[in-house]
């Protein structure tokens, strides 16, 4: 029997090492903290959001990092048959705006559940607080790890650690110093999916202020790279949210090599600036008696309108039948190109996901195995893959562990 032992207990170890023992391997899982899923369990904002039904071609365009990697697999575990995986395992699954799969529960807690519950029905042995040091080698195949200081023997080893993003879960870049001891070349991890930092000092006033169907364009040296729609929130360094998270992976490129980055907002994006001019036109007219600072309530929410009043330049207290036409101008401009200067990303152990990891083209994709060590594997996050939000980094995770686990078990 085929012994194998995977590192790190996340999405891809879990479901690697599950699959492994439903092929008749005899599996051990090693998870440096004292639970599994640690960080799966808070995904989704601790409702879960496992993938997306997106098709398959679709959804692959998702992955700005290294995407054709991940067409076998993909294609070999799909997002269907993760959602049929859990449904056989007791959770049903419900597809939300943007394609995006919860849990029905809404609780991302019982995607871990049920993926310990994979574990034990066959049999792998569960060793928490496990960390592992060191890989041991016969030349160019692997014999097992070192772990706690001891020797734990295997067949194969799948290393399935993430990256380094959220530290706190466990992913402190352990994995990486494995993999190079295998001597693979690590890219240089960097931030993706992480939140923005502005030059603006006025978003500390809006803190919190969550904003839905909004456009957010990036502009890289004044040229438009990326626009995204949808939800966005402002901070107190500056902004975050879904849209904010998507366009960040080039704004963290851009911004490495010394180039401006800029955002600007679209606050009323389904409406043309004529449209925009008329229902503005209309608010005034509602509130004709009001002054400036108070004519805006159904325009805008409440504790953003004394900021937007700010950047239009027009004084709060002039009586809306005395804006001029160049005032409401300014205000619709305000409105629809409302620009911050990105001056940084928030720190790496604050991104969503790390970008960077061990280097794809030595890594052979239909089996996720080293083509430098027989006998070694990887899945997940420690990969140098990344995927936009939405749910497309765990799809990934689940698939690159899926074939892993499989192909470890039958040595391939």
């Amino acid at each position: 029997m085929v012994q194998i032992v995977v590192v790190g207990g996340g999405p891809a170890g879990m479901m690697a090492a599950g699959q492994a023992a439903k092929t008749g391997a005899k599996v051990v899982l090693l998870e440096r903290n004292s639970r599994l899923g640690k960080k799966l369990a808070i995904t989704g904002k601790g409702r879960g959001n496992i993938t997306n039904a997106a098709d398959i071609e679709d959804m692959i365009r998702q992955y700005p990092g290294n995407r054709s990697f991940l067409y076998g697999p993909l294609y070999r575990f799909t997002n269907e048959d993760l959602r049929r995986f859990f449904r056989d395992l007791g959770v049903a699954t419900v597809i939300e705006r943007g394609g995006r799969v919860f849990p029905e529960s809404q609780r991302a807690q019982d995607i871990v559940a049920a993926l310990e519950k994979f574990l034990i029905n066959h049999n792998v042995k569960i060793k928490k607080e496990s960390r592992v040091t060191a890989l041991l080698m016969n030349g160019s195949s692997v014999q097992g790890v070192k772990c706690n200081g001891e020797i734990v023997p295997a067949d194969a080893v799948i290393i399935a650690t993430g990256g380094v993003s959220y530290p706190a879960t466990g992913s402190t870049g352990d994995g990486y110093t494995l993999a190079k001891q295998a001597g693979h070349t690590i890219v240089t991890p960097q931030p993706a999916l992480v939140p923005l930092e502005t030059k603006e000092r006025w978003v500390r006033d809006v803190t919190g202020v969550a904003l839905k169907n909004v456009r957010a364009k990036l502009y890289v040296n004044e040229q438009l790279v990326a626009e995204e729609f949808g939800e966005m929130l402002f901070t107190h360094y500056g902004i975050s949210g879904p849209i904010i998270l998507t366009i960040s992976r080039q704004a963290v490129m851009a911004l490495s090599q010394g180039k401006q980055v800029q955002v600007k907002l679209n606050l009323k994006p389904a409406l043309t600036a004529e449209q925009l001019d008329a229902r503005l036109l209309r608010d005034f007219n509602k509130n004709i008696r009001k002054q400036f600072k108070n004519s805006l309530n159904d325009l805008l929410p409440q504790r953003l309108i004394g900021t937007m009043i700010k950047l239009s330049q027009i004084p709060p207290e002039t009586p809306v039948n005395q804006i001029t036409k160049e005032q409401r101008q300014a205000m619709l401009k305000a409105l629809t190109e409302l620009t911050l200067h990105i001056k940084s990303v928030r720190p790496l152990s604050e991104a969503i996901v790390t970008a960077g990891g061990v280097a794809v083209t030595e890594i052979q994709p239909t089996t996720m195995a080293s083509k430098l060590v027989t006998g070694l594997y990887f899945a997940g996050e420690i990969i140098d893959i990344d995927g936009n939000t939405g749910g497309y980094n765990l799809q990934a995770a689940f698939s690159t562990g899926f074939v892993a686990g499989i192909s470890a078990a039958k040595q391939e």
